[in-house]
């Protein structure tokens, strides 16, 4: 009897130092788990009458990008504060989107043709958590739908876990035809093309 008692007694103490660690511990500022309860407001940047967005011309007479060797543009970003990524996130505290404000204009995020695949269908926002099964920026998939990072923002994911990562797909209230991919480990989202499913 005295036995169980004192292994309940160390049971006791080791749970009371276990509690006292996490109590210890701060929440991440960024990432960590944290989902975002909705997705940003509309930029505040007024909208002017749409324009087809154009690749900028070549000098006259020289080969086409692809020929030059050109990569597509890749978009930079500060970070906004240390210990933060520099890469668009969402702060846990308050749910702010940092980096949603290129506007409804933004060139980079222009389709030609929005929602050429249809609209998905799998469930928006904070109550449909998913688990990426695999690919990459240019094709990844869950739960049997293939989707596709804006050429802009593929230098935003290179440290996603494309078998195992956590993501939340938001509507994104500023560019026609994307959605935007929060990845719940890293606090860092990137606009993504839904491409169907199978």
């Amino acid at each position: 009897m005295s036995r169980r008692i004192g292994v309940f007694a160390l049971s006791l103490m080791f749970l009371a130092a276990a509690q006292g660690q996490s109590k210890g511990k701060k929440a991440p500022e960024v990432g960590g788990g944290h989902v975002p309860a909705k997705g940003p407001p509309p930029s505040k940047q007024p909208a002017r009458a749409a324009e087809p967005a154009r690749p900028a011309e070549p000098a006259r007479g020289a080969p086409p990008a692809a020929a030059r060797g050109g990569a597509p543009e890749q978009r930079t970003f500060a970070a906004d504060k240390a210990g933060h990524p520099a890469a668009p996130h969402v702060e846990a505290k308050g749910d702010k989107w940092v980096g949603h404000d290129t506007g409804p204009n933004d060139p980079h995020y222009h389709l030609d043709h929005p929602f050429e695949h249809g609209r998905f269908t799998g469930g928006i926002g904070k109550g449909h958590v998913f688990r990426l099964a695999g690919g990459g920026p240019q094709r990844f998939w869950f739960n049997n739908f293939y989707w596709s990072v804006a050429p802009y923002d593929i230098g935003f994911c290179a440290d996603w876990l494309w078998d195992s990562d956590s993501i939340v797909i938001y509507d994104d209230p500023d560019h026609i035809g994307w959605y935007l991919a929060y990845n719940a480990r890293t606090g860092v989202y990137v606009h993504v093309e839904y491409l169907g499913n199978s």
